[in-house]
């Protein structure tokens, strides 16, 4: 039986990585079960994803395409430095490809995976043909109330940003592209709200990350007293780092035997060091930096609660991981991924005022002080994780493909 070609546009997409490098990497696996795919992403790629393949042949029939400019044409990019203008040029460069692989091969279905932003370009041959665009997201934007405690750069980052998702509804571009797909995946519900309305139908809530089950089981080094907590992710103002900290220096009124670790770097590292030490915690916060995977689940297996205060989409999978390692979550309500955990082992706040989240936090930590609870809510959490494991989701994406674009558009 021929199984449905689909064309993948996956910037991001490597082996044994996190983030929304991770999220291509499994939902190409996911989709290769079902469908036979013909994945674009760059060559600095290449190094990890064909080792990995040979390693896993049942994986091979994928058929990867690399490209990146040469290196002397992208010099000025370091890391996220940059990353935006090369992602443009980056997609501009590469329509021919697209449009070459999917004539010469009898493509008619093209995806464009990652690098979701509903602001940001995608193949312009692509989006004519039969189009799954997303999971989409960037459309969600911070209050005042928050931003403005904010460092001068982000707040000015902030402020631009409500100025352009302001100006979507009359966006030419997001307007085309929006009605030229068959299938839009949205990561929350407030990105799909915010679609122009002609297109909602069409528009499905879908959350990019998974359980990784298959996260070894760790134990950790040594045993520690008090309440352990941890924060993952890359340091910037909207993903509420500040938060945790807010939270966890009300929590320290009532018990002092609790610790923050706080892993990730990034531009707002230093204004949230200068507020533990202004609110006297620095003592009971840890700033781990960057650290390499093993070293992260080593702290995640270590942790007794996972915070994850982003203010919206962002630093999804540490949640996840969370779910699979059985770790009791404290997360504020994006309208996407949190819709997977229930209060049985999970805290899920509502993002009100300030002032009003950073005391649910904090009574959120000291309730889950109590271990026979800890303990309880980490057994469910596990229990969870199987019915939204890669596995499970992948049957999930490739059903609501199926369903939603193959049949209407080529079984008719």
């Amino acid at each position: 039986m021929n199984r449905t070609k689909i064309f993948i546009s996956a910037y991001a997409c490597e082996p044994g990585l996190g983030s929304e490098i991770g999220v291509g990497w499994h939902w190409v696996l996911e989709m290769s079960r079902r469908f036979e795919l013909w994945v674009l992403t760059r060559e600095s790629n290449r190094h990890s994803i064909e080792p990995w393949i040979d390693a896993h042949p049942e994986f091979s029939g994928i058929h990867f395409i690399y490209f990146d400019l040469p290196k002397w044409a992208r010099f000025w990019k370091r890391g996220l430095r940059g990353v935006r203008t090369y992602y443009n040029i980056w997609q501009r460069l590469t329509d021919r490809i697209v449009e070459r692989t999917m004539k010469e091969n009898g493509i008619q279905i093209f995806h464009h995976l990652t690098y979701g932003n509903a602001l940001w370009p995608v193949s312009a041959y692509g989006s004519r043909q039969t189009f799954i665009w997303g999971p989409i997201g960037g459309l969600e934007t911070i209050p005042e109330d928050y931003s403005r405690h904010y460092s001068r750069k982000s707040r000015i980052i902030e402020r631009l940003r409500r100025m352009t998702v302001s100006m979507a509804s009359r966006s030419a571009s997001l307007k085309r592209r929006s009605r030229r797909a068959d299938l839009i995946l949205c990561k929350t519900e407030l990105t799909r709200n915010l679609l122009p309305e002609d297109v909602r139908g069409r528009a499905v809530v879908f959350t990019d990350v998974a359980a990784d089950v298959d996260i070894p089981a760790r134990t950790a080094i040594e045993a520690h007293t008090g309440l352990c907590l941890i924060a993952v992710g890359r340091l910037d103002a909207w993903r509420g780092f500040d938060i945790a900290i807010l939270a966890l220096a009300e929590a320290l009124k009532t018990s002092q035997d609790i610790r923050l670790a706080i892993v990730g770097n990034g531009i707002d590292r230093r204004r949230l060091e200068a507020l533990a030490v202004s609110l006297g915690v620095q003592d009971s916060v840890t700033f781990m930096g960057a650290v390499s995977q093993e070293q992260y689940r080593m702290l995640m297996a270590e942790a007794d609660v996972v915070l994850n205060p982003s203010l919206k989409e962002g630093a999804v999978t540490v949640s996840f991981d969370a779910m699979a390692m059985g770790k009791p979550l404290v997360a504020l309500d994006t309208t996407g991924y949190t819709r997977y955990f229930r209060p049985d082992y999970s805290r899920v706040i509502p993002r009100g005022k300030r002032a009003e989240t950073v005391k649910a936090f904090a009574e959120a930590i000291l309730e889950l002080r109590d271990p026979v609870l800890r303990e309880a809510m980490g057994r469910r959490a596990s229990d969870a994780s199987k019915s939204v494991s890669w596995s499970h989701h992948g049957q999930e994406i490739c059903d609501l493909i199926e369903n939603t674009v193959v049949r209407n558009k080529f079984d008719n």
